[in-house]
């Protein structure tokens, strides 16, 4: 249910109907099955359509694979924009970064699950300059929120390059060791805690 109202959210209408078909079937084959593992012919089995209906979407698995990140990627901001627009102050962005990203995670396992295990195949990949670009574009949004009258002095020490790691670095440990098995607690028990410590590790009270 999580990944059709995720699709839904990302490619609406009928007419997308088949493409949502294939990134759901294609996203629980990469992880059942692996990313390296998974062809093409076992996610056309598992959606009833043919080779060419897949490479006409997407291309080949490598734009496959980067389809769905984005798409997890899309998501996610969607959802960080929100929770930022609702913030006053620098505080309140920082609590809002992390209670957006272990909210996410919290609520979209298998999209997340995914992005941990893709993102090293879309670095490498014919699509790896889009994925830095939308990472660039992605820091800039939050520097420039950073930047508004009254929010951010506290932050300006903070080299803008390690201000995401700081901030983010401590809650996506604690996912990716849920989404793992390693933990047994949802992050989403402790987003108070890693907002806390996200504020703290940037030298804030």
């Amino acid at each position: 249910m999580q990944t059709s109202d995720l699709l839904e959210r990302c490619y609406p209408g009928r007419r997308a109907e088949l493409k949502r078909s294939i990134l759901s079937q294609a996203l629980a084959c990469f992880n059942a099955q692996g990313i390296e593992a998974t062809t093409i012919e076992m996610i056309r089995a598992a959606c009833q359509t043919s080779v060419g209906a897949i490479y006409h979407h997407f291309g080949n698995k490598e734009g496959l694979v980067a389809a769905l990140f984005f798409t997890a990627l899309d998501d996610q901001a969607t959802l960080r924009e929100g929770y930022l627009a609702q913030a006053k102050t620098t505080q309140e962005g920082v609590y809002a970064l992390v209670h957006s990203y272990v909210d996410w995670v919290d609520s979209q396992p298998d999209w997340a699950r995914f992005q941990f295990h893709a993102r090293f195949a879309v670095t490498k990949g014919p699509l790896k300059d889009e994925l830095v670009a939308r990472n660039k574009a992605r820091n800039r949004q939050l520097m420039e929120w950073l930047a508004e009258p009254g929010r951010g002095a506290e932050l300006l020490r903070v080299p803008a390059e390690l201000m995401p790691s700081l901030i983010i670095g401590q809650a996506e440990s604690y996912c990716r060791a849920w989404l793992s098995g390693r933990v047994l607690s949802s992050p989403k028990r402790y987003r108070e805690v890693l907002a806390e410590a996200a504020w703290r590790s940037l030298g804030s009270d």
